[in-house]
């Protein structure tokens, strides 16, 4: 809880979209399981283009089964490539869309990527190495 944000509890009871936008940290482990879903309005959706393991995916394929929120988008999976299965990518969960972890591949982003490898590759010529790992 920080000034100016609101309890997180309050966010999961009032938001129509719930998009996740955080690194995967002990503390943030299945951060949307069970308790959480049935927090949240039957209307809602979630989003999750940040981590697989915020959410866990058993509860959210329940809560989706079951109608307790209205719809859900993933762009990640715990493990990817999901070579073990994963229960998100059951057959007949018309409420979900599992995109391919391609959320960060926007005209944009990829150019970013582009530019910042030129840079590092004239810095490295200059003699002036960037993002070095010691």
């Amino acid at each position: 809880p920080r000034p100016g944000y609101a309890p997180f509890d309050e966010v999961l009871a009032q938001a129509d979209v719930l998009s996740l936008h955080c690194p995967h940290t002990p503390e943030t482990d299945r951060m949307i399981g069970a308790p959480e879903l049935a927090a949240m309005k039957r209307t809602a959706i979630l989003v999750n283009t940040a981590r697989g393991k915020l959410v866990d995916e058993t509860a959210l394929v329940a809560a989706l089964k079951e109608r307790r929120i209205h719809a859900a988008a993933v762009d990640v999976l715990p493990e990817e490539p999901p070579v073990n299965g994963n229960a998100l990518l059951e057959p007949g969960i018309p409420n979900l869309i599992v995109t391919p972890h391609i959320a960060w591949a926007s005209a944009e982003a990829k150019q970013r990527l582009a530019d910042e490898l030129i840079d590092v590759i004239e810095a490295w010529e200059r003699g002036e190495p960037m993002n070095r790992i010691i």
